[in-house]
């Protein structure tokens, strides 16, 4: 009797794992590339192609990116999975990397003191003397700094 069962929780076991695994293997499968980009390499079949070296000869310029394809790439760029469909998840993925830097005990949950950390530090590094209080001369020191233009390259 006791082999039975075994044998009986044995194959429910190799049965659940081969499910899983069948599973786990639908979900790798790669991304299937985007349909609305075309091959630009592609000659039209009318066209004939030069025997020689072209020497001197100049062809068409690149197109410009209409704001129609500019807006596909950045749709492409989000939807990970190539469904057509861009998710909460897919949406907030480029966060998660900045979210990971702010949540320094890794924990998911993300508190005040975690989220406040860089104006912490600024406090902390202006408050010269360690009294908890910025006079008005350290207040001073934390005036963020102009960012750097580039230089004017006219005529």
């Amino acid at each position: 009797m006791n082999r039975m069962l075994v044998g009986a929780l044995g194959a429910l076991l190799l049965v659940a794992s081969g499910l899983f695994w069948w599973q786990g293997r639908a979900a790798v499968t790669p991304p299937a590339a985007p349909s609305h980009l075309a091959l630009a390499s592609a000659a039209p079949a009318d066209e004939a192609l030069p025997d020689s070296d072209a020497g001197d000869a100049v062809g068409p310029g690149l197109p410009e990116a209409s704001e129609q394809s500019r807006e596909a790439k950045r749709f492409d760029r989000l939807d990970k999975n190539r469904d057509g469909k861009i998710t909460r998840t897919e949406m907030l993925s480029p966060r998660v990397k900045d979210f990971r830097k702010l949540d320094v005990d890794g924990n998911n949950l993300l508190t005040f003191d975690e989220w406040s950390v860089a104006t912490d530090n600024r406090f902390k590094g202006a408050d010269k003397n360690g009294d908890g209080a910025l006079s008005r001369e350290e207040f001073a020191t934390t005036k963020q700094k102009a960012a750097k233009r580039p230089a004017c390259k006219c005529k």
